[in-house]
């Protein structure tokens, strides 16, 4: 996993949490992701929707794609389409994804990078593999996070980020066996480089062989894990959680997680964790496709502005004939 590594001797270093004076959250559940198809034919592993939404509120889906080892022209993307009603944010470990949207932002995501698309009022977008990797084939791995947006900014205007991997915030464990990236949000009073509508921590974690990763947690922000290779426990439980599933966690002020001493051969880093959590929003949710709104109504509403081309446009130099028809 080429995604941004330090030495994490000089790294800042999260506090040691005292054992007995912490009030840690424990293993609310447990979810193994499930497998669909998105886009021209991609195989994603998707752990949520999945648990119950007032659990991973404000959070609405999460794609693991790959590992996966692509032969000469195999790799798929997922072609022009409309988003509205909340943001989509594209972190890639391996290889490289190609972003195009009608607003004009774009570019290449790759190796630790993350585009950050908030869709608002109305966006199309693209996001396929360059053309080098659909030609020779490659390693391919990222995952795609949907962060919802309250019904008062459902409509504000669409807006890109490119946050390139060497912007995230940098912090190692108390001991110095866990590396922390963090994508957005606070963790300790580290910030990371991305810029949320909605309160949000999101952290891509490196646990060597062995070592405990303690995180303190915002009181009012749900938590959760998700393991992208290895193997390790979550919670005071020490629940185990291996690649492709989800620990939900209850309420307390700390997170506390383990990676077991062996790892996989396919592991060599150690146990590669997401972890994130948000101020839930509490607001009705409707969703179709590729919108997500309060109301029906707005769905309908979302459907026709489609149609009559107010979410946006292809840009004119990536238009083609079979795209006449989005």
């Amino acid at each position: 996993m080429p995604a941004i590594t330090a030495d994490t001797l000089t790294l800042p270093r999260l506090p040691d949490l005292p054992e007995s004076a912490t009030t840690w959250r424990g293993v609310r559940r447990v979810v193994r992701a499930r497998e669909s198809v998105e886009g021209e034919g991609f195989k994603v592993r998707r752990p949520f929707p999945g648990v119950d939404l007032a659990q991973s509120d404000p959070f609405l889906l999460l794609d693991h794609m790959g590992a996966v080892e692509y032969g000469p022209g195999e790799a798929k993307g997922a072609p022009w389409h409309p988003h509205r009603g909340f943001e989509t944010v594209t972190y890639m470990i391996d290889g490289a994804m190609q972003h195009t949207d009608s607003i004009g932002g774009g570019g290449l995501i790759t190796d630790g990078s993350t585009q950050w698309m908030t869709a608002g009022s109305g966006i199309l977008h693209n996001e396929v593999p360059p053309q080098e990797l659909v030609a020779k084939g490659g390693l391919f791995h990222g995952v795609q996070l949907w962060v919802n947006l309250p019904r008062a900014l459902k409509m504000t205007p669409p807006r890109y980020q490119d946050i390139e991997a060497r912007d995230a915030a940098l912090l190692a464990s108390d001991d110095g066996g866990a590396l922390v990236r963090i994508i957005a949000g606070d963790l300790d009073g580290h910030r990371g480089p991305g810029s949320t509508h909605t309160p949000i921590t999101y952290l891509h974690a490196t646990v060597t062989a062995g070592a405990r990763l303690a995180l303190p947690w915002p009181e009012d922000f749900n938590a959760m894990v998700y393991v992208l290779s290895g193997r390790g426990t979550v919670g005071v439980e020490r629940r185990p959680l291996e690649e492709g599933h989800l620990a939900v966690f209850s309420a307390g002020e700390a997170l506390t997680m383990r990676a077991a001493d062996t790892q996989p051969a396919d592991s060599p880093t150690g146990w590669e964790v997401l972890v994130l959590g948000g101020r839930p929003i509490n607001e009705p949710v409707a969703r179709y496709g590729p919108f997500v709104m309060n109301t029906r109504q707005e769905i309908i509403e979302a459907f026709e502005d489609h149609q009559a081309g107010r979410l946006g446009q292809i840009p004119a130099a990536h238009r083609s004939p079979a795209d006449e028809r989005i």
